[in-house]
């Protein structure tokens, strides 16, 4: 049925209507092509554009004959029309004192070819224009998976130590500085959203609540992410000693930022809960090996350091260098640690 409509359309209509809708288009697809890598739009687009260009080379080809005509065609043409012509017959001679009698009607005037094709064009492109914008303004689709938020805490009353410890971070704050839109580009998986997004306004374990130990926690489909704060005395000299007497592996010094760290691997802890009838909860048992870059928070060292850490599931860990871009970014929205 359209293909019918088209072929009722006159030339000058019909060709710019094409070219215009197939240049829209080809661009378009190409356009979407290029960003998704996608090889099969790539090639419809080429059959648009290869379609506009053959119309283009039609148009050009009509033009030149309409501008140039042939001159055995036009000669062609005068013998067949005044061989199909009427003989003209004699008219009577006006008398004296009447006026010239009316001479035939007057042709009516050729369509302007290129006024047509100019607003074929220029519909098709408010259509194009339309189509374009249309989906930044229209709501997204709401089956669509959002990314993890962090939750909204700023109303929770923190503990005691909080309020001893000079200018603390809040976990809120922490999850908001690890949470970016960025974070999984930097983990090297960027087509994965966050699935869970967690923080708490913890104490650091076996000091009887008095340390502010912040932490906030970001899973994607293959890593899961850990940030922590901890506000107590022991430098970054004394934490590696600590390190080296415990379990820690692959124990590395460097500087990030300006101030000392250091990066250790360790596995994490797994523990599962029996929900059924007369269960318990079972043993902790080992998990997965994780990376942690361990800074402290100040460039002086006066004690306390940020831990960010990295594990997943299948146990593969990403290099250090993802570890120190994270740090890069999550550190600045920490407060170093003011001269007590």
């Amino acid at each position: 049925m359209l293909g019918f409509l088209l072929r009722l359309l006159p030339f000058w209509v019909r060709e710019p209507l094409l070219i215009a809708v197939g240049s829209v288009l080809g661009v378009r697809i190409m356009y979407l092509a290029f960003r998704d890598h996608d090889r099969v739009a790539a090639g419809l687009g080429v059959v648009f554009l290869v379609f506009t260009a053959i119309r283009v080379y039609a148009v050009i080809r009509a033009l030149r004959a309409r501008r140039n005509p042939s001159p055995a065609a036009s000669v062609d043409g005068a013998a067949v029309d005044a061989a199909a012509q009427p003989q003209p017959q004699p008219q009577p001679q006006p008398q004296a004192g009447t006026g010239p009698r009316p001479g035939p009607d007057t042709p009516e005037k050729e369509h302007n070819a290129w006024s047509q094709a100019v607003a074929a064009v220029a519909v098709v492109g408010a259509l194009a224009v339309a189509l374009w914008v249309a989906p930044r303004f229209m709501p997204s689709d709401d089956n669509a998976p959002q990314p993890a938020s962090c939750s909204g805490g700023a109303h929770e009353e923190l503990p005691k130590a909080y309020k001893d410890t000079p200018k603390p971070v809040t976990g809120e704050e922490l999850c908001k500085a690890l949470n970016r839109p960025d974070l999984a580009k930097l983990l090297g998986t960027p087509g994965e959203t966050a699935t869970t997004v967690s923080s708490t306004n913890n104490t650091a374990p076996l000091t009887d609540g008095k340390v502010a130990q912040p932490e906030a926690e970001v899973t994607f489909d293959t890593y899961t992410v850990n940030v922590s704060a901890t506000y107590n005395g022991l430098s970054t000299d004394q934490y590696v000693k600590l390190m080296k007497f415990g379990d820690e592996k692959d124990i590395k010094t460097l500087t990030v930022l300006g101030r000392p760290a250091v990066l250790s691997s360790d596995h994490t802890m797994k523990l599962e809960i029996n929900l059924g009838s007369g269960g318990s909860g079972g043993p902790v048992e080992q998990g997965p090996l994780a990376r942690t870059l361990s800074v402290a928070l100040d460039r002086n060292d006066r004690g306390g350091y940020c831990d960010i850490t990295v594990w997943s599931t299948s146990g593969a860990l990403p290099n250090d260098s993802v570890l120190l871009n994270i740090a890069e970014k999550v550190l600045p929205r920490i407060p170093e640690r003011p001269v007590r």
